[in-house]
């Protein structure tokens, strides 16, 4: 992960000073590091000799981080990572350009393997995302989704840059078709069951653990999972509550859905689904080489489910 911050940093080099701070403040809010992280993991996993999976991590964070930068603009966010997003510090028109920056910049590193399935994969994976991101955007305020138009969405909007991920490895490693499916497999499998979990904590957790404002899921009127299955496990006047402040995009009911989804067995519910998602990506590991790597992408599927942050 060293080796990748370096990368990160020489590659943020730019002669205009607006895009440097944007892209350094995003970026240096630190957190999880997770895709990039994937990618190292199941490189070394198979065993790979080269270097090139460290300007690959770095690539998959800088689309991710480009992600960020244009979904708190749609969203309207104002707090991530525990401080002041960067739409909030510099404004839309910067957040939005600097993104599209990272996303240019992503690209030029991409050519620079001179490896047409690299570029197939993440090109893809990016154009799949925005395609996630539009049909987030149409589903706002939509109370009628249900489970399977939810895990579409995330497995396109969340999950398809961990699939990415853990496939750009078995490419650089030289596997076969099969194995590059299955570890294609777990970054999927282990994508879903992270924004599952991502959305039980807008109900479960604490603004100093998650480092956003509790409640911006239903501000936004996005339909998640806890509230799929709260709206299906309580009474009709539940689901109706539940059902209105989705539609009107309203914390103001938020202390009352809150109170319905814990007493539903919603979050519990969401859980369980999350649990059967990192139980996939752990089997999907099966055939991998039996070393030290393999089991920290074990390790990674199990303590996901716990996760607080």
């Amino acid at each position: 992960m060293q080796q990748v911050d370096r990368v990160i940093h020489d590659r943020l080099t730019t002669g205009v000073p607006l895009v440097a701070q944007v892209s350094q403040y995003i970026i240096s809010a630190g957190g999880k590091r997770l895709r990039p992280a994937m990618l190292l993991l199941m490189a070394e996993a198979l065993e790979y000799k080269g270097e090139q999976h460290y300007s690959l991590a770095a690539v998959v964070e800088f689309i991710h981080t480009a992600t960020l930068l244009h979904d708190d603009v749609v969203d309207e966010s104002t707090l991530r990572r525990g401080r002041p997003t960067a739409n909030a510090s510099f404004g839309n028109p910067a957040s939005v350009l600097v993104g599209d920056f990272l996303y240019s910049r992503s690209f030029q590193m991409m050519v620079e393997t001179q490896n047409m399935r690299v570029m197939d994969i993440l090109a893809n994976a990016t154009n799949i995302i925005s395609e996630g991101e539009v049909l987030q955007l149409m589903n706002m305020h939509d109370a009628s989704l249900n489970e399977a138009d939810y895990l579409h969405v995330i497995r396109s909007k969340t999950a398809k840059l961990f699939e990415a991920s853990t496939r750009l490895a078995a490419v650089l490693a030289g596997c076969d078709a099969e194995q590059e499916e299955r570890c294609a497999e777990y970054g999927q499998a282990l994508g879903t069951a992270f924004q599952i979990i991502d959305d039980v904590l807008d109900y479960e957790g604490t603004v100093e653990d998650l480092g956003k404002n509790l409640g911006d899921d239903l501000r936004e009127g996005k339909t998640t999972l806890p509230l799929i299955i709260a709206m299906r496990e309580g009474t009709p006047e539940q689901a109706t509550v539940i059902r209105n402040a989705i539609e009107q995009g309203s914390v103001d009911a938020l202390e009352a859905v809150v109170a319905i989804v814990r007493g539903t067995g919603a979050l519990e519910g969401a859980r369980r689904a999350a649990a059967a998602e990192a139980q996939r990506a752990i089997a999907a590991t099966a055939g991998l080489p039996d070393n030290a790597y393999t089991q920290a992408l074990r390790q990674l599927a199990e303590q996901l489910q716990s996760r607080k942050t």
